[in-house]
């Protein structure tokens, strides 16, 4: 299934190029007590509100997909868990060129670890990208978004794929610089996420996805899930080792090659194989 948050957070069914509002499935998530169990509600509830989904389709309004507002499918993840230099491409463009690594270490993963990005910079495809800071290199990153199903500690690699929900495109955003990365990735609206969650069971294999991005039209980044240098199940077993993850967590997964500067007014066009396609504006000027 495709499961997506639309408008005045409605949640919709995405069959096709139409939207089937199927909200009152949300009534199947049980009433929530202070304090509220970490997690996004949605996601730990999924298998019940995808059996109300599935009564409700039949006789669900229509909408044009065109016609709806995409948000982040995932509407409250505890963290948005990133994988640095998750590609050897990648690895290498950033060593050849300076704008990129601004002097570090790139040689493996797990010199930089995972870092975690502001949940408050996360928005939809429906939503516009406010770029900060009008003298610094701002780019895109296109990478394959993982949600977390349940709860999440020491997995495995023979057990990871058992914690996904499902997946989706995220869109990372980057302001270049020599600060840490969570705080040049973190500022609001830098972490898209969508056009809609697929469910697990639609995605066989994570680690064989074509993924691409084109800006106005011109292909920048296209590679596949194949060339990461940990895969999505050691990204969760590495991930699991330091932390809990929660339902509704996101692993933003990695970026391949082909990163480079935005500009106010871009349009980027980004799809994954399989998980789905959504194009989302650059606002027509800077934040703040």
């Amino acid at each position: 299934m495709r499961i997506c948050r639309f408008d005045d957070d409605r949640l919709g069914l995405v069959r096709g190029e139409e939207v089937l509002d199927v909200t009152p499935a949300l009534e199947a998530i049980p009433p929530q007590r202070w304090p509220i169990a970490p997690g996004d509600p949605l996601i730990a509830h999924l298998d019940r509100v995808l059996e109300r989904v599935r009564a409700l389709e039949a006789a669900a309004p229509r909408r044009a997909l065109t016609a709806v507002r995409l948000k982040s499918p995932v509407a409250n993840p505890t963290k948005i868990v990133n994988a640095p230099i998750n590609y050897q491409a990648h690895i290498d463009e950033a060593k050849a060129d300076p704008k990129l690594g601004h002097g570090r270490k790139l040689n493996h993963i797990t010199d930089w670890g995972l870092f975690l990005k502001a949940t408050s910079a996360l928005i939809g495809p429906g939503e516009e990208i406010r770029l900060r800071g009008a003298e610094r290199r701002n780019d895109h990153e296109v990478e394959l978004a993982v949600v977390i199903g349940r709860e999440c500690r020491k997995a495995t690699r023979a057990n990871a794929l058992d914690f996904v929900a499902g997946y989706a495109i995220g869109l990372d955003m980057t302001i270049r610089g020599p600060e840490m990365p969570s705080w040049r990735k973190s500022a609001d609206t830098y972490a898209v996420c969508g056009p809609w969650l697929t469910t697990r069971d639609e995605v066989p294999d994570p680690n064989r996805l074509r993924l691409t991005l084109a800006v106005n039209g011109e292909t920048r980044q296209d590679s596949t899930t194949a060339r990461m240098v940990y895969d999505v199940h050691r990204l969760i077993e590495y991930a699991t080792s330091m932390y809990t993850l929660h339902p509704g967590d996101l692993i933003f997964s990695g970026t391949p090659e082909g990163v480079g500067p935005v500009a106010p007014g871009d349009l980027l066009s980004v799809e994954i194989e399989r998980v789905g396609r959504f194009d989302v504006r650059i606002a027509s000027d800077y934040a703040g």
